[in-house]
């Protein structure tokens, strides 16, 4: 059975491989892969994988399979070249490829990002004194990456004496890290290197301990150790170890940089500790111990933790509660939960408390003055928008630095004088090739869900759209985790808006756009909620003419992929073309394979398998599972060989079975980046040919030529 596949495959290659070379008009046939029967048995049931052999990524069959969709993928869209490279030369266009953020102000150093044209990666530099001073180039990812397909900055922690880097890069896409040390002063790397580490790293007060976070077999982080600069990494002090697979550990700081904070949580539930920063060497404490579905962040001000927790409030409160002894018994209630709010963040200044808040599925930030105990909202004039609090890391400024954005908004940092209330653009992100905001229009509408949920919709749209039933339209959707994907700006997206195209985002349930009720209406065995969401959202927008079926494309990643999988079998018939980008569409087998990264942890989101009702509930939809021998839209799946959040094998798998089910001749590809994970390219240039390639899919399926 091996070698057969094995010159199966390896036919199908070189199939591909011919037509490259041929015309549009030569048809080629796509790879088909073999079933190999795998059986499973689960609460007495026997589940049935035909396609279980392709998650053996050691089995050279299995990369021959993915290179042979490639290189079909390549066939397929060869004819589109010349509109790949319009596309990309477009969005290209648009970009300001020399360019460099807002400089952040830390003590007498003023720290920042630049970009240079021709380079894929970021350049990190700072001034002393003044932004009139000599530029210090810290960190160079260019250099980093140079010979290598990847490169991701995962750290990036200047010590508190700004003489030391801390940073730490994978260059794989599996979501590793190596950490290095870079003496500032001398620019050299100092002995101590740190490898297969997580993402979390904090420098204590010394300037001479590093405290970071490691993986388990399952990318779990799970054990927080302390490093002495100059000791031997293989005996760093283990300050703590979580043997609870369903929390991921964490590491942070208070603003007031006065604590350290080791952070431990699950979909449900979360658990801090503390230590005076000042002493690294000493013992952590607990905040509060963790409590089955009680949520907790916690930040630093004068004497005080602020705490802003569910516990007896489903949109979060916040209180507060004395350093000296925060246990629950002394929490103190300062903003009491409200129905129709739901808090989200808070930050922390000398004379000044930030809270920040969603209210009516709109982003919303207030200000309190500590020394009159008056409170004030931050007024936004567009009826769709995102706001967010940037880098403040100054604890006695009386500057409020937010980002602001709206689908016709670029990106746009203000600092915000809490005192005055007086505002100051700093930069707004510039589009160039002529972009004007007033060729466009966003719009947010509701509509009516089946069960009489009404869920907001965010769209935009250029200027004199009719009505009429004949828009194309990219329908975004997500709705998972409580996670919203707010209103945001892209200049990608005008080679889509400039042909016609309406873009949306359906804010259904599985997010919290309308308050924590919003999530939990879409998990566990209600999850169901967040389909009939989306696809009530694309009936709506039809029945109001905004387009209609043979016009519709559908869009989502990652758990995303979950919604758009589920919603093209329960209604194929309703979209032209969906787009699934590094799906998670075999949540069965996923969820009931507890070495898997994220498995034990995501139960709380799905449910476990492993009990019947959640896993007859889950059947019912999973993407995989679900596939039938009926006609599906035209569809375009990405895949990351690499990624660890949603494994490869998950879209190459649910393409494999799609193919073989199938009764349409709709074109069906799938695109694996061989040298990447969940995110995809990491250049900036190299992931705009990513996009180009999606969008001359969209366009040659629906027969727009220019």
């Amino acid at each position: 059975m091996v070698k057969r596949l094995s010159i199966f495959v390896l036919s199908m290659v070189l199939v591909a491989a011919v037509f490259i070379s041929c015309s549009q008009q030569v048809k080629v046939d796509p790879p088909v892969a073999k079933i190999v029967p795998h059986v499973d048995t689960l609460a007495g049931l026997e589940i049935t994988d035909d396609y279980f052999w392709l998650r053996d990524r050691e089995n050279p069959d299995v990369i021959t399979y993915l290179e042979a969709e490639n290189a079909y993928t390549e066939a397929v869209m060869k004819h589109t070249e010349v509109l790949q490279d319009k596309l990309y030369k477009e969005m290209l266009g648009h970009i300001k490829e020399t360019d460099l953020s807002v400089p952040v102000k830390i003590d007498d150093f003023y720290y920042y990002s630049r970009t240079e044209e021709g380079k894929q990666y970021s350049i990190f530099c700072r001034k002393k004194g003044s932004l009139e001073a000599a530029e210090e180039i810290l960190l160079d990812v260019n250099v980093l990456a140079e010979g290598k397909d990847f490169m991701n900055l995962g750290v990036y922690e200047v010590s508190p004496n700004h003489k030391l880097l801390a940073f730490a890069t994978d260059d794989k896409g599996n979501e590793r890290y190596d950490l290095r040390i870079k003496n500032l002063e001398t620019g050299e790397l100092l002995p101590d290197a740190i490898d297969d580490i997580s993402t979390s790293v904090e420098w204590a007060n010394d300037n001479k301990t590093l405290f970071y976070t490691i993986t388990d077999e399952a990318w779990r982080p799970y054990k927080v150790f302390r490093h002495k600069l100059g000791g031997d990494p293989a005996k760093d002090y283990l300050v703590y170890h979580e043997k609870d697979d369903a929390f991921f550990t964490g590491l942070g700081k208070t603003k007031s940089k006065k604590y350290l904070l080791i952070g431990l949580g699950s979909n449900t539930t979360n658990e801090y500790w503390y230590l005076d920063a000042d002493n690294p060497t000493g013992k952590f404490k607990v905040i509060h111990p963790r409590q089955h579905m009680m949520e907790y962040n916690v930040d630093h001000h004068g004497d005080r933790f602020y705490i802003l927790t569910n516990d007896n409030a489903k949109n979060f409160k916040l209180i507060q509660a004395p350093v000296a002894d925060p246990s629950k018994k002394n929490w103190k209630e300062v903003i009491p939960q409200r129905d129709s709010v739901m808090l989200t963040g808070m930050d922390f200044f000398k004379d000044y408390m930030v809270v920040y808040y969603r209210e009516n599925g709109l982003r919303q930030i207030d200000v309190t003055d500590f020394n009159t105990g008056k409170t004030h909202k931050i007024e936004f004039d567009e009826p769709v928008y995102a706001v967010y609090g940037d880098d403040n890391p100054d604890y006695n400024s009386e500057l409020l630095r937010f980002s602001y954005q709206s689908m016709i908004t670029p990106r746009s940092v203000y600092d915000y004088n809490m005192k005055t209330r007086e505002r100051e653009l700093k930069k707004q992100r510039e589009v160039l090739g002529g972009y004007n905001p007033e060729d466009y229009r966003s719009e947010r509408i509701f509509i009516t869900a089946r069960d009489g949920a009404r869920v907001p919709v965010s769209m935009v749209y250029k200027k004199g759209m009719v009505k009429n039933g004949k828009n194309p339209f990219y329908l975004y959707g997500y709705g998972a985790y409580g996670i919203n994907f707010d209103p945001w700006f892209s200049s990608n997206r005008l080679s889509l808006l400039d042909r016609g195209f309406i873009f949306a985002l359906g804010h259904i349930r599985g997010s919290s756009a309308m308050g924590r009720g919003w999530y939990d209406d879409g998990k566990l065995l209600k999850k169901k909620n967040t389909f009939n969401d989306f696809i009530d959202v694309a009936e709506g927008l039809i029945a109001e003419k905004y387009t209609s079926s043979d016009k519709l494309i559908i869009s989502g990643g990652s758990a995303g992929g979950l919604l758009v999988g589920a919603a093209v079998n329960m209604r194929p018939d309703l979209f032209k073309i969906v787009v699934a980008d590094v799906p998670f569409v075999d949540i069965m087998n996923t969820m009931r394979d507890e070495t898997l990264p994220l498995t034990v942890i995501e139960w709380e989101e799905w449910g476990n398998p492993h009990e019947k009702d959640y896993y007859d509930y889950m059947m019912s939809y999973s993407p995989y599972d679900n596939v039938e021998a009926k006609d599906y839209p035209n569809m375009f799946i990405t895949a990351g060989l690499n990624d660890t959040r949603v494994n490869y094998w998950e879209p190459a798998k649910w393409t494999a079975k799609l193919r073989a089910m199938k009764t349409d001749r709709n074109r069906l590809l799938l695109k694996t980046n061989m040298g990447a994970g969940h995110g995809g390219a990491s250049g900036r240039y190299d992931y705009l040919k990513e996009i180009a390639l999606e969008y001359a899919f969209l366009l040659d399926v629906l027969g727009i030529k220019n």
